[in-house]
């Protein structure tokens, strides 16, 4: 399956967002991509207040992604933001295509590095996987990557291929340990790992409150082994890569982790 990794930086405007959504994902499906994942908060960039942006899954921003994806015949993920109770939102991946409409609530929320997503943002409490093209693929945001029973919940469902839209926040040892913890969680589930993280602002030559989540960039595509196929720099960008799901049934023979469990 050919797959869209999607590497960008948003503003706090969706419309403006949806520019770079639909640019891009015409550009993948030009590629021969099934799918294109874009990153957390495609919809808004953190920093942004997102109660008052924040839309129902049936709302004009959904509607749009849903055109664009249909427009172009392949599946799209996006993070967005839902509303819910109490004045938060929920943070939403949607995903959306041929065959496809589900979505995602993040289950961990960022309250580390003294960021507190929690102020803002409800828990969501669902595993969910999709199919794509007759894979199924599990679903997971960013701070989510530090929960590995997330992953193997992905690979017990039956999924190949993880996806993980991130906006990862900056800082000292941060990028060490996202692309540590990207390749773990592929091994700790032996399956393929899709991270799309929002660009580095100054890569763009953008300015974000120092504590803000904005992206480091460092998009990659993790092989179910452990090793890394496939990545970005720190710049905004569009990787296709091809993901042969067959690796993962004999990965899962040489080393069957998800067998031999105990706990």
């Amino acid at each position: 399956m050919r797959i869209a990794l999607s590497q960008i930086t948003t503003g706090p405007d969706p419309a403006a967002n949806l520019t770079a959504v639909r640019e891009l994902t015409r550009r993948a499906a030009d590629a021969g991509a099934a799918l294109v994942v874009f990153p957390e908060a495609t919809m808004a960039c953190f920093g942004t207040r997102l109660a008052p942006l924040a839309e129902p899954l049936d709302g004009p921003w959904a509607t749009e992604v849903r055109r664009i994806a249909a427009a172009a015949g392949v599946v799209v993920v996006a993070g967005m933001f839902t509303p819910a109770d109490g004045g938060k939102v929920t943070n939403t991946l949607l995903a959306t295509g041929p065959g496809v409409e589900a979505s995602y609530d993040k289950i961990h929320l960022y309250d580390a590095f003294g960021f507190t997503e929690s102020a803002t943002v409800a828990a969501g409490s669902d595993v969910v996987t999709i199919e794509v093209a007759g894979v199924t693929v599990g679903l997971a945001t960013c701070y989510d990557v530090r929960f590995p029973e997330l992953f193997r919940a992905h690979a017990d469902a039956g999924a190949r291929l993880s996806l993980l839209p991130a906006s990862w926040g900056d800082g000292p040892g941060k990028r060490d340990q996202w692309e540590l913890l990207i390749r773990a969680r592929a091994l700790d589930a032996t399956l393929w790992v899709a991270a799309v993280d929002q660009a580095d602002p100054a890569a763009s030559g953008l300015a974000v409150e120092p504590r803000t989540p904005a992206g480091i960039g460092h998009s990659a595509l993790i092989g179910p082994d452990g090793t890394v196929r496939e990545r970005l720099e720190s710049a905004p960008g569009l990787l296709i890569a091809d993901v042969d799901v067959t690796e993962v049934d004999a990965v899962r023979a040489a080393v069957p982790v998800l067998a031999n469990r105990r706990l």
